[in-house]
């Protein structure tokens, strides 16, 4: 693979996924790991990503402030999050991961829903609050700066004494025989503990990601309750899921 390719490749990556590991890099392109750390550092030079430590970030970590340009597939996922808006009743009990499809959840909510939103994203905490009919519960704990979300043991304690209606995830990667996958080990113990949390589980992601693989497992794909996508439901892409007794919408 030609550097452009290489990384282009990188940029691509670093997009579909907001957070990419040097040593995944590493693995998938078949370049040394001090390659990829040159093109993370040339590429960051030039305001294509974030470099940090172990990997790089997307721009759309940037800031907390929604909407904004620098998100990827940001209409695809406006689709998906009003797709995903119409499971939400009132007097509901919610509990919502970090993302950005999931800031574009808060953001279309409608403004006469009552219900319960229970999250530590900060970015979709935010949002919440501007919807007048929202009540809206804060999972505190360390904050990691990379995802915008609060993580760690005190957030978990809090989540298992929670017994939501909805557990809405936005995810890294799925495919059946690897389950949900992703990247950020701390996460990954919080979205476990929020699956095991609620009644259902409702995963949202653009169909890029749907026949990918991150490298920390999270749950079996049957461990979900629907699955929500861009695409139509009938999309051949999604049939092995629906075939499992996954919901698609």
């Amino acid at each position: 693979m030609l550097k452009r390719e290489r990384q282009a490749y990188i940029v691509h990556q670093v997009n579909l996924h907001n957070k990419v590991l040097s040593a995944t890099l590493s693995s998938e392109i078949a370049v040394s790991e001090d390659t990829i750390r040159r093109d993370l550092q040339e590429l960051s030079d030039t305001g294509k990503l974030i470099k940090v430590h172990g990997g790089a970030l997307s721009h759309s970590f940037d800031s907390t402030g929604f909407p904004s340009s620098k998100i990827y597939a940001q209409n695809k996922k406006r689709v998906i999050a009003q797709k995903a808006s119409s499971l939400i009743k009132d007097g509901m009990f919610v509990l919502t991961g970090g993302g950005t499809t999931i800031i574009e959840l808060a953001r279309v909510l409608p403004h006469n829903l009552h219900a319960t939103f229970i999250s530590g994203s900060i970015p979709a905490i935010v949002e919440y609050m501007h919807h007048p009919n929202i009540e809206v519960i804060v999972l505190g704990d360390k904050l990691s700066k990379t995802s915008k979300i609060t993580t760690g043991a005190d957030a978990i304690a809090r989540i298992k004494n929670i017994k939501a209606d909805l557990c809405i995830l936005g995810i890294n990667a799925i495919d059946m025989e690897n389950g949900i996958t992703d990247n950020d080990w701390d996460v990954v113990q919080l979205k476990q503990q929020m699956i095991a949390s609620a009644k259902k589980t409702i995963c949202l992601s653009i169909a890029e990601k749907i026949n990918s693989v991150q490298p920390i497992h999270v749950c079996d794909a049957l461990k979900i309750d629907t699955l929500v996508t861009e695409l139509d439901p009938e999309d051949p892409l999604l049939a092995p899921y629906a075939a499992a007794g996954i919901h698609i919408i």
